[in-house]
């Protein structure tokens, strides 16, 4: 009541305000004066530091990370009450979708060959099993796409492209090639990737 009465006293007579609410003028002085408790003091330093983890974030941090984030620093306040504060100065967390790319296209009418290594990830020699996977990577000028090909004898990576695009080209031919520049195949060799079309595409097929 008294905080209503100070918000609006630069419009309204405090005299007047004071009649109209039905208080008394000394008692609103008296709260002018009165400090404010540890409570209060503790209130206001968690909603400010709210107000701070939240623009910090820009607008992600919901209730339970600002929770964490302030038990951190060694204020302590429950989700829900953090909830509240936040729901009282009309702080929303802005839900945003994981963005996820697929590398692995394995929709495709192809051929494709069986699983002949079984997970069995060791090598007696040189060039016995070759392991091979492509990933993507964020970067200030976009997505690229990196091929890798392992040596699973010495976990060797022995060919590795990095694109812009996810054709076989610019992916698996063009690490393939590194790969069989560094290390010399052998007879009966087994090369194990996933099911991808970049794998099972022709022009990697006829390469290889």
């Amino acid at each position: 009541m008294f905080r209503f009465i100070k918000a609006y006293q630069a419009e309204f007579c405090v005299e007047k305000m004071c009649k109209v609410l039905k208080v008394s003028h000394s008692g609103y002085y008296a709260w002018l004066r009165r400090k404010p408790s540890p409570l209060a003091i503790k209130n206001e330093l968690i909603r400010k530091e709210i107000e701070v983890i939240y623009h910090k974030s820009k607008g992600r941090y919901g209730s339970p990370k600002i929770a964490k984030e302030l038990k951190s620093i060694g204020l302590y306040a429950s989700r829900p009450r953090v909830a509240r504060i936040m729901k009282r100065q009309g702080l929303r967390s802005i839900i945003t979708g994981k963005f996820k790319i697929c590398t692995t296209d394995s929709n495709h009418h192809l051929e494709v060959s069986a699983n002949i290594l079984n997970r069995e990830f060791t090598a007696n020699r040189p060039s016995e099993k070759w392991v091979s996977d492509l990933t993507y990577i964020r970067t200030r000028g976009g997505w690229l796409y990196l091929t890798v090909i392992m040596d699973l004898f010495d976990r060797k990576i022995i060919g590795w492209s990095m694109s812009t695009g996810m054709t076989a080209g610019e992916t698996i031919v063009a690490a393939w090639k590194m790969a069989i520049r560094n290390r010399s195949r052998v007879k009966n060799m087994i090369f194990h990737s996933d099911r991808g079309v970049q794998y099972a595409s022709h022009e990697f097929r006829k390469i290889t």
